[in-house]
């Protein structure tokens, strides 16, 4: 079976970028995962990258809405050159990413202490976007309208909340996402010094930072991203 883990790999050999004047960046990560406890993680893994090194980073939001990044790179080469502004600490460490199987994938590190296991899935909705997000063209996958009109259905099909592929930064460049694969995690637990951040399950009021919102249901995707600075 091809799953996740091939498609992660694939990246990870042959980092290739999307031509564009942008800035931009090729990989794969968890857009968002929300837990019943009012935590959210995201991760995002960039093989390739138009500013600097590969990179890894990992977002946390708590309960009362504060956000932390852990970046292996520098902030001006990191997640923090777009999102920085609505972070209340950014941080450098180092983090390990395992796949334990086809669809398992482990991420841990000492500084912040994590452990964080999460198991993807396909269903019937990220099978069938996911034969669309093939057949588009590439024209297709920068065109706003088009990606505004994906993002909805998307949100809906897959019963995430609000999905938006396109959108400002909170440091004030627009961003534009190309999820070209997708599944849902359908478990995962977390540690995050030493606290159990509890099951998956969607938040009372969906988060987001700038016009990036998390999706309600963890969702992994392998694809490209693109920033300009207005």
């Amino acid at each position: 079976m091809v799953g996740p883990r091939t498609f992660a790999r694939d990246v990870e050999t042959h980092p290739v970028l999307a031509v564009s004047n942008e800035e931009r960046f090729t990989g794969y990560g968890v857009l968002g995962l929300p837990f019943a406890t009012g935590h959210v993680l995201a991760m995002r893994r960039f093989p390739a990258s138009s500013i600097g090194p590969a990179y890894t980073s990992i977002w946390h939001r708590d309960p009362a809405g504060r956000w932390t990044f852990w970046q292996d790179q520098s902030d001006d080469q990191a997640c923090s050159r777009y999102f920085g502004s609505a972070v209340e600490e950014i941080r450098r460490s180092h983090f390990d990413l395992e796949w334990m199987d086809e669809c398992t994938m482990r991420v841990s590190s000492a500084d912040p202490s994590l452990i964080w296991t999460m198991k993807m899935t396909a269903s019937t909705v990220t099978r069938a976007l996911n034969a669309v997000g093939w057949l588009l063209p590439s024209r297709a996958w920068r065109s706003l309208p088009i990606l505004k009109a994906m993002g909805s259905t998307a949100g809906i099909a897959l019963r995430a909340g609000r999905v938006r592929l396109v959108g400002d930064t909170p440091n004030g460049q627009s961003f534009v996402a190309n999820p070209t694969r997708i599944w849902l995690i359908g478990d995962s637990s977390a540690r995050l010094d030493d606290k159990d951040l509890g099951a998956p399950a969607p938040l009372a009021v969906q988060a987001r930072i700038g016009e990036f919102w998390i999706p309600q249901r963890g969702v992994f995707a392998v694809g490209h991203a693109f920033f300009r600075f207005r």
